[in-house]
């Protein structure tokens, strides 16, 4: 099963709100997905998205795969560098 974290979209026509989910990639995007991380509001900056960073690292670390989009959250979170930095440490 290949997981990927990316988002699905809620919201009523023309005003689009995110969630950030954990799903396997042979689902649709807005079907089932297996665990939600959090949600972004894209009218809003970027650094105001709400993410579970415990959440998301267990999904990083079990070997799921984050979209741009979802990796660019992430990068402005500080969630990608401190799994790099569990990753580096595990190297050790």
């Amino acid at each position: 099963m290949a997981v990927k974290i990316r988002l699905t979209r809620i919201g009523r026509h023309k005003d689009p709100f995110y969630r950030i989910v954990a799903a396997d990639s042979r689902y649709a995007r807005d079907g089932r997905f297996i665990e939600q991380i959090g949600y972004i509001d894209p009218h809003k900056d970027i650094k105001e998205a709400v993410v579970d960073e415990e959440i998301a690292l267990k999904w990083l670390n079990e070997g799921a795969i984050p979209t741009d989009t979802v990796k660019s959250i992430f990068r402005a979170k500080g969630i990608m560098e401190k799994f790099d930095k569990q990753k580096r440490e595990a190297k050790k």
